[in-house]
């Protein structure tokens, strides 16, 4: 018999891509989403729920009966004033580990936090450690804390996962894309910055692995999903311009911080620029995870950058081409 998958958010960027493997591997598979998939074909594994309706949730959970369940769904821009305009991630999460214990059959259960639950530069201490500086990451705080507070009766592990990009991407990582072929990125003096990102090619296959892999001990039970070394940014800049057939200028530091500070002053009335100090910190600062133990499990990465870079550069033409 076929393993039975469900998934929350697969309607999403992540759920998108990883929806599609399974369902090449011949895995039976739901999607429960708000929104409809991305793909049209898949309307038909597809079930309109709010994650924040506990009786609609369970009535579809409990019908699908997953031998595996994926919980994806979550609200995931940064422009939230409050944690309660992240709602779908606090109560969404509290119903799904609720109905979870309705399912005595269940396997292996997945649930996405972010790497935002600590800034970036900040050296975590351990998996309970946090120092989440948007409301979006205390929203991810809080989704790791009930899953503590009523962890599965079945194998489980939360994922992290950094900046992924890919086909079906959109913001905020859709924009270093655009930016660089719209021939309005450049680099900053010589100043290097590393961070870690990780192609959806091998997201998925991150995923995949941590599903089907057991992940009893409680003291291993975060995983970071991303590509490892970190990508330094002038580099993939570069090689996504080379793809395209030209070359990133380079602008002096000093001019840069000017923009950036004329950028700020506008932001004061509401004038949006493309270059203020919180963009020049994140062009300049490192923000590095630890994918050790990811890759203890998933060790073997399907995917180059250059290859994802080659497939999202081809996703995008074809996609805007519509």
């Amino acid at each position: 018999m076929k393993n039975r998958i469900l998934l929350t958010g697969a309607s999403g960027f992540i759920g998108t891509n990883l929806l599609e493997d399974l369902i090449k591997k011949g895995y039976e598979v739901c999607n429960v989403d708000i929104n409809a998939p991305k793909i049209e074909e898949r309307k038909s594994v597809w079930k309109k729920v709010d994650i924040r309706d506990y009786d609609e949730l369970e009535k579809v959970v409990l019908e699908f009966k997953p031998d595996y369940f994926i919980h994806l769904a979550a609200r995931t821009d940064l422009d939230g004033k409050t944690i309660d305009d992240y709602s779908s991630n606090v109560i969404g999460v509290e119903n799904v580990m609720k109905i979870i214990h309705k399912l005595p059959e269940l396997k292996k259960v997945i649930i996405t936090s972010s790497k935002f639950v600590t800034r970036n530069g900040y050296k975590i201490k351990n998996q309970h450690d946090y120092c989440p500086h948007t409301k979006y990451g205390e929203s991810k705080v809080e989704t790791e804390i009930r899953v503590w507070g009523d962890a599965p009766h079945c194998d489980w592990c939360i994922i992290r996962p950094t900046s992924i990009w890919g086909p079906w991407f959109g913001v905020p990582y859709r924009n270093f894309f655009d930016m660089v072929m719209r021939r309005m990125y450049f680099h900053i003096g010589h100043i290097k910055c590393h961070k870690t990102y990780g192609y959806i090619g091998n997201a998925v296959y991150q995923i995949e692995q941590l599903l089907f892999t057991s992940t009893p001990d409680k003291n291993n039970k975060v995983f970071y999903i991303g590509d490892e070394p970190a990508y330094e940014i002038n580099e993939w800049a570069d090689e996504i311009a080379h793809e395209l057939g030209f070359n990133i200028p380079t602008m002096p530091v000093w001019f840069v911080k000017c923009l950036a500070k004329f950028g700020d002053f506008l932001g004061v009335f509401g004038i949006h620029f493309p270059m203020q100090s919180f963009r020049f910190g994140n062009m300049t600062n490192d923000g590095t995870n630890d994918m050790s133990n990811t890759y203890e499990i998933a060790p073997e990465i399907p995917y180059t950058r250059l290859q994802g870079t080659k497939a999202t550069i081809d996703w995008i033409k074809k996609y805007e081409g519509k």
